[in-house]
């Protein structure tokens, strides 16, 4: 079923503390007319892409909790299921680098080699963990050469449930007068399909115990895949955003023989068909403004325009501060680890009508969407 959803870059209620908070559309509503973005409820969504990732180790609970006091509307848990088909927050099903699963000598003989996608893959994996054992590591910082100072937090989380995710959106939403929304990304659901862990019927089941299934929740599914949301689509009323890379194609179109790219689904021909079960995009950023060999920025392309004709919103990802993220343009100085001018990338993006991005530092996000006219 195709839902229907304004540009306000799927903000439905989901807006700053200091803007009013507009009536949701309702369920078989009309379609909104794409309103003036000069208005100021129509400002870019902030998504904390891990939570405040840049600032505290991903996908854990204090990492959601800080991004929501700076000011996100959206916290972002990638999503892996356990052996027992818990679904919890994890960039991948393999952990050595996000946990102290390799220093815990009970759990050594887990470790093993999958092929994800297919590509090779060693480690320890979530599904081969339940629950309760998964409960009892500890997270650690993913880029600790990157981001030194969040490895002061090494040890200290535990990793999080999805539930858990959505009680601390509302809990940390009724303290703050205003509503947080949850952006889940179902990861290599092709792949856990294919071992018996599907990720759409949990997934499903949990926003519906949390009564989370209209087009007006405050909940969007991602994926990089194409299958699965569409069945999400079939299954469930929530919002759907269709990721895309700036290279190769979803996993689903590789074992169904389908040829198709991610950039052939970024053509208008493309965006029409994405249109048919999702309302909206996630796009690699170099999607819409383009680099060149020596990384800096190129002319931007039509893309979001393109897919504002089709009705799709557009969140581009991902925004981080450090030097070496950023276009050769915004860079300050030669140290790759150091901060660069990341408001000057949000203002450009912004300025070509993005309705949101995933950032890793969601104050600086917030701050420069303050400064839009």
């Amino acid at each position: 079923m195709r839902r229907t959803l304004s540009a306000l870059g799927v903000a439905g209620a989901l807006l700053t503390v200091a803007v009013a908070v507009p009536t949701a559309t309702a369920v078989g509503a009309e379609p909104q007319a794409r309103p003036d973005r000069s208005r100021a409820t129509d400002r870019p969504v902030v998504i904390a892409h891990r939570g405040a990732s840049g600032y505290r180790p991903e996908h854990t609970l204090e990492a959601y909790r800080l991004a929501i006091r700076m000011g996100a509307d959206y916290i972002e848990p990638d999503l892996v299921p356990t052996r027992d088909g818990v679904l919890v927050a994890r960039h991948e099903n393999e952990i050595s680098g996000t946990t102290d699963v390799s220093a815990r000598p009970e759990f050594a003989a887990r470790k093993a080699t999958k092929t994800i996608d297919g590509v090779a893959v060693t480690g320890w994996f979530t599904e081969d963990f339940t629950l309760a054992e998964l409960k009892t590591l500890r997270a650690k910082e993913r880029l600790p050469q990157v981001r030194v100072t969040n490895t002061a937090y090494d040890g200290r989380f535990e990793v999080p449930t999805l539930q858990e995710v959505v009680d601390l959106a509302r809990e940390e939403g009724r303290k703050r007068g205003r509503e947080i929304g949850v952006y889940p990304e179902t990861k290599h659901p092709t792949y856990f399909a294919s071992i018996g862990l599907p990720l759409e019927e949990p997934l499903v089941q949990v926003l519906r115990a949390n009564k989370l299934t209209r087009p007006s929740s405050p909940v969007i599914i991602q994926s990089f895949e194409t299958a699965n949301l569409r069945k999400l689509d079939r299954m469930i009323d929530v919002r759907l955003a269709q990721l895309v890379d700036a290279s190769g194609r979803p996993y689903d179109f590789t074992v169904a023989g389908d040829p198709r790219t991610y950039a052939d689904l970024v053509t208008p021909a493309g965006l029409r068909w994405i249109a048919g079960y999702a309302d909206g995009i996630g796009a690699q950023k170099n999607l819409i403004v383009p680099r060149d060999a020596a990384g800096r920025l190129l002319s931007p392309t039509t893309l979001v325009r393109d897919a504002h004709r089709e009705k799709l919103i557009v969140h581009a990802w991902t925004f981080r501060a450090e030097n070496q993220f950023l276009a050769v343009d915004h860079r300050s100085g030669t140290d790759p680890n150091a901060r660069g001018d990341i408001t000057a990338e949000y203002e450009l993006f912004f300025r070509l009508g993005l309705d949101g991005v995933f950032a890793d530092h969601p104050d600086t996000a917030v701050a420069a969407r303050a400064g839009l006219s």
